[in-house]
């Protein structure tokens, strides 16, 4: 490999690092030590337990990672572009996909739907903290029963009283719920049946999130199940610019790429893992790695992570080049999650029964992959976005 980071993932075997500038390359690697020595001890016992790393903040809030995408916000200064912040992703889901979620929906969803629907006003008035990490976010769309429908179906209301708008509904796996200070919450005008956006402050009256318990993916990351009771929020605090789910939906297109980055970080680490593990574990007194089958499920799972890889390097320069459309991101998302399945299907395959066992860590890759598969809309929705963009025919009932 020409790049000479270190520790570079095995699984980059078409050197893709080598697109991104030195700079770039110093922050990914700090991503990756970051991850590597703060983060991976934390997580089998969260895992195991449920809950979220409270330690893990302050960490972060340290390491000068957060609102990197954001010019005039983050550390640098200058924005990222998405290639660094996508790998970005990729590297944290490397090692922990709870930890890339906790990251992406405050670094992602929270604040990019300040950046992009808030006034100027609004974002000089959370963005900085939020970049800080002094203040966490959380991102409130899906309902109980508002899944894929969510933009004809959505059942929380807003209905203003003079300079005060009154919240009403409920509101379900909003990570980071339980602890966010600012929850970004989308709801129906009663008066114009148009989707607004609210940034709702977690101690105001009326404002109830419940963790949701017995989970079996994303154990560490804390979604909650929120109600929203005569919820009152002031006009300065409605996102200025955001005027119907035409731009809700432009917030979740660019988001939706950074959950494709973090399925590739999945595969990635679980194929690393299962690579470790098949040069060290010997049967019929040699490393399983030199049996055949051994061997086809490895490659089979380096060419999903290669293939994937570059898609998502392609889909980076189309959105650094602003010629990004919803059948790109979607595309994306249901491709490299379906190939993420298969890959740590393969990588729990080749550990046996300690495949199982959440000391050899895949069985969590394992477990954490079915939710990445289904959230940022399902296979079956972007399959029909893509489906629309490339027949011209709309197939949604």
């Amino acid at each position: 490999m020409s790049t000479n980071l270190e520790d570079q993932p095995a699984a980059d075997f078409y050197d893709f690092e080598a697109a991104l500038s030195e700079e770039e390359r110093k922050i990914l690697l700090r991503t990756r030590t970051f991850m590597r020595d703060e983060v991976k001890p934390l997580v089998n016992e969260n895992w195991a337990a449920g809950t979220f790393p409270a330690e893990l903040i302050d960490k972060f809030r340290a390491s000068g990672l957060v609102g990197l995408p954001y010019e005039g916000y983050g550390e640098q200064g200058a924005a990222a572009g998405h290639l660094l912040t996508g790998m970005m992703a990729m590297e944290m889901a490397r090692v922990d996909a709870s930890v890339a979620t906790f990251f992406g929906v405050h670094n992602g969803l929270a604040m990019y739907s300040i950046q992009a629907g808030g006034s100027q006003e609004q974002r000089d008035r959370w963005l900085p903290g939020m970049a800080r990490m002094d203040t966490i976010g959380a991102f409130a769309l899906t309902e109980a029963l508002g899944g894929s429908d969510v933009a004809v179906g959505m059942r929380t209301t807003a209905e203003r009283e003079g300079d005060t708008w009154v919240l009403n509904g409920a509101k379900r796996w909003i990570g980071n719920a339980t602890f966010a200070d600012h929850v970004v919450v989308w709801a129906r005008d009663v008066e114009d049946d148009s989707v607004k956006g609210f940034v709702v402050a977690k101690d105001i009256k009326g404002f109830t999130p419940e963790k949701i318990a017995n989970k079996t993916s994303l154990r560490i990351v804390e979604n909650a199940d929120v109600t929203l009771t005569g919820v009152r929020v002031a006009e300065t605090d409605r996102l200025q610019n955001i005027e119907s789910f035409r731009d809700v939906a432009e917030i979740l297109r660019a988001t939706r790429s950074g959950v494709a980055w973090q399925a590739l970080g999945v595969m990635i680490g679980a194929y690393e893992l299962a690579l470790d593990y098949a040069t060290e574990r010997e049967q019929f007194g040699r490393p399983i790695a030199g049996f055949q089958l051994v061997q086809d499920l490895l490659v089979k799972s380096l060419g999903n992570i290669t293939a994937s890889w570059g898609m998502l390097v392609q889909l980076a320069r189309l959105q650094d080049d602003g010629v990004f459309k919803d059948e790109h991101s979607s595309l994306a998302k249901a491709h490299v999650t379906a190939r993420m399945r298969e890959v740590v299907a393969w990588a729990r395959e080749i550990f046996g029964g300690n495949g199982i066992v959440l000391d050899y860590d895949v069985a969590r890759f394992f477990a954490d992959a079915e939710a990445i598969y289904s959230f940022e809309g399902t296979r079956e929705m972007n399959t029909l976005i893509v489906g629309k963009a490339i027949t011209g025919q709309s197939a949604f009932v």
